[in-house]
């Protein structure tokens, strides 16, 4: 399977973290809530936590604190359809294909429900074949871009499709909540909107840099469900995160590396580029640690980070197109995912060199 083409997208809207500190201290619930979440908000927002600014599908920040089951969804419903098939529409279009060209959509999200699925909405927005097989993936939380990719994967490899469109959506600003539990607050001030978007097909596109997908592996750690994951309250999706995160993401990630790695002959010195998710800075630094890694070589994740924050699924996407926008050497490059589950994800690529 090749990757052939390769769009991302975001809200128009761009908000820096000193603005949302700005906006948070005009809520009318603000002053209630306990002098630790104050303290703890500021220190984040307005701190070196990797993260400039972020962008969010509303008009204004005061609708993030319209925090009723309603609002957030008709957020999601009126805009995750519309940033999926924007950075579609741009993954065709590097790809040079047609949406009639396209077998089949798998589309991943977490942030919201929709049924008929995603997949419906955004068919219709591209024109995809009446006949095309729809997938909607659901509940991988940020680790979810390379499960979809590897259903895509599957699908190249049976015959049945020649080319697959992968794509990944979150409205985390659908899922805002606010008390003073401190993992929810530092969830509110590193979440942020974004899609991405992949054709992936049986082969290389011509005239462009060939990206092949050579093998991938996962890890599923039930007994860890608890410290990553998305539950009901009062209606909305409110985000459990705790401190062990960054650490368990480095050690299942590492963990997926040596497997697939092994299998395929590939020592880690050989990896010329490493398209990680971000959850955070704290994530970045264990991976650093994990994999003895320098700074540079999670250069365009950090970057990703700074510019978006953590839009979760789609974060890879947009990873993978600063290394190619970057001319990042050629060959072996690793593509790692993680999230909920708590489950960690990895891919094997061979890129050819940049073409001059």
């Amino acid at each position: 399977m090749f990757i052939t083409g390769l769009g991302t997208a975001v809200p128009s809207r761009r908000s820096t973290q000193k603005e949302c500190w700005e906006a948070l201290q005009g809520w009318e619930h603000f002053p209630r809530m306990a002098p630790r979440s104050r303290a703890l908000l500021r220190k984040v927002l307005l701190g070196n936590n990797g993260i400039v600014s972020r962008h969010f599908a509303m008009d204004s920040l005061d609708e993030a604190f319209d925090l009723t089951p309603d609002a957030t969804h008709a957020r999601f419903a009126r805009h995750a359809p519309a940033l999926a098939a924007q950075a579609a529409e741009r993954a065709l279009r590097q790809a040079g294909r047609e949406a009639r060209e396209i077998d089949a959509v798998i589309i991943s999200t977490c942030t919201g429900y929709l049924c008929p699925g995603l997949s419906s909405y955004v068919g219709e927005r591209l024109s995809l074949r009446p006949d095309v097989l729809a997938l909607d993936l659901v509940g991988q939380g940020c680790g979810a871009a390379l499960p979809n990719l590897r259903t895509a994967e599957a699908l190249v490899a049976s015959g049945r499709s020649a080319h697959v469109l992968a794509i990944c959506v979150e409205i985390c600003s659908a899922a805002m909540y606010l008390d003073d539990d401190p993992g929810v607050l530092i969830s509110a001030c590193l979440f942020g909107d974004g899609a991405g978007a992949a054709v992936l097909s049986a082969q290389p596109a011509a005239g462009s840099r060939r990206l092949e997908w050579k093998d991938a592996g996962s890890v599923l750690d039930p007994a860890a469900r608890d410290l990553l994951r998305f539950e009901q309250k009062n209606g909305l999706l409110r985000n459990i995160l705790t401190p062990q995160v960054p650490a368990l993401a480095a050690r299942h990630a590492e963990e997926v590396f040596r497997t697939v790695a092994s299998r395929a002959g590939v020592k880690r010195k050989e990896i010329a580029s490493w398209v990680f998710h971000a959850g955070g800075r704290d994530v970045l630094q264990a991976l650093r640690r994990q994999f003895d890694l320098a700074e540079a070589d999670l250069g365009w994740s950090a970057e990703v980070l700074r510019d978006l924050g953590n839009v979760s699924s789609p974060f890879v996407f947009h990873v993978l197109e600063r290394a190619l926008q970057n001319q990042a050497r050629g060959g072996w490059w690793w593509l790692a995912s993680f999230g909920a589950g708590f489950s960690s994800h990895g891919a094997l690529l061979e890129v050819e060199e940049a073409r001059s």
